[in-house]
Parts: structure tokens; sequence; C-alpha cells
């Protein structure tokens, strides 16, 4: 099988459900966002230092492809969707690194490589998020994703600042 299919050489591509939809669809962009994502992560995780960072960013990027295969479809559901459990996991993560961080206000990026690549992953999910909401103002989705996306931001910025500390004292 070829990755070359012709099918979108007219500027459509097909849904995980079938249906076919011009590739500037706001549901595309938003599903474009997550891939986009989920490739920054699978570079941040090669710069980041902290214990058990590599883990959280590949069951992130796990949870991403259900996220996407979920906004990829135009079927209320999915076999894997995103559930309030993913949810209550990142809080979770956030109030542990918290615990462990002095948060002091505002903070200019780029104060380590890791921090660095993580605030990219804040930034990009950000947009993702808006394009989420842009999607649920068209279409019904699972409200949960954009609780998680929400989340998500929140857990990369404190991972970042999580990596300054330790950049800090290496």
């Amino acid at each position: 099988m070829s990755i070359v299919t012709r099918t979108g050489d007219k500027g459509e591509t097909s849904l995980f459900s079938g249906e076919r939809i011009k590739k500037d669809d706001v549901r595309v962009e938003a599903y474009g966002v997550m891939d986009e994502l989920n490739s920054f992560l699978g570079d941040a995780k090669h710069y980041c230092n902290s214990a058990g960072f590599k883990e959280i960013i590949e069951t992130i990027q796990s949870d991403l492809f259900r996220l996407c295969a979920e906004l990829a479809s135009s079927k209320d559901e999915t076999d894997n969707p995103i559930k309030e459990r993913d949810v209550v996991r990142l809080s979770e993560i956030i109030s542990d690194i918290e615990a462990e961080i002095m948060l002091t206000g505002f903070v200019i990026p780029g104060n380590s490589q890791g921090s660095a690549k993580l605030d990219i992953c804040r930034s990009v999910a950000r947009r993702g998020e808006r394009r989420i909401v842009s999607l649920s103002e068209k279409v019904k989705i699972n409200s949960t994703i954009i609780q998680y996306i929400n989340r998500l931001s929140d857990l990369f910025f404190v991972m970042a600042r999580k990596e300054e500390k330790n950049h800090l004292f290496l």
C-alpha cells in the first residue's frame, strides 16, 4: 500500500467516519493542530531532563491520537474517547508538579532547552483549543476534549517551569 492515494489532490480529505470534506474545514484544522502538537511533543521529550517527563509526554501523545480520532469523525462515539478520568489524571500531575515549584507570575520562555520546547507545546495546545472551540460551535463534539486540552496547556506550563528549576541545579 502506498502513502500516495491521490484522493486529496483536489483539496479534500476523508474523515474516519467516511465523509469527504475540504482540507481547510475547521474540523481538519482542529485535528491538524493536535497532530502538530503531537510532533512537537515528540521533539520535546528528547530535551526534558525531569524525572518521569518522558513517560508523561508519551502518555499524552497516546491521548492525542485518541483525541484526533474523535475530532476526525462525525460520529458521536469512537472506540476510546477522551474521558473525565483523563482530565483528572492531568490535574493530578499538575498538582504534583506545583508542589515542587514556586510559581511567581509571568515567565519569559526559553531558560532551558526543555522548558522552551514545552512552552512551544503549550502555545500550540492553546491554538488547538481555540480551533476545537470553533469546531464545537458548528458541530457537536465530546465536551471533555475542551477540558482536556485546557488542562494540557496548564500541564505544559508547570512542566516547563520544573524543567527551568531543574536546569538551575545542573
